[in-house]
């Protein structure tokens, strides 16, 4: 395939239409990640092995309620 004065000129005049206009901009508002979800559920947890501690601690205080073995130590409950 030779290259001729006249395939260069079409491919001269074709480049621009093939180049595609690309811009990377940053938003304007900072991106924002809503985690109430995880740390509702931590903080449920945390607040259920509490109540289970001072139940056990103070079986009197809560008459109806039998007391829970406490957890493993090594266990991730």
């Amino acid at each position: 395939m030779k290259v001729t004065p006249l395939r260069l000129f079409v491919a001269a005049l074709l480049m621009p239409a093939l180049t595609g206009c690309i811009s990377v901009k940053t938003p304007e508002k900072p991106i924002e990640i809503n985690l109430n979800v995880t740390i509702r559920q931590e903080v449920l947890v945390r607040l259920q092995r509490d109540v289970e501690q001072l139940i056990n601690q103070n079986p009197d205080a809560f008459p109806g309620t039998t007391p829970t073995t406490p957890p493993n130590p090594g266990s991730t409950r």
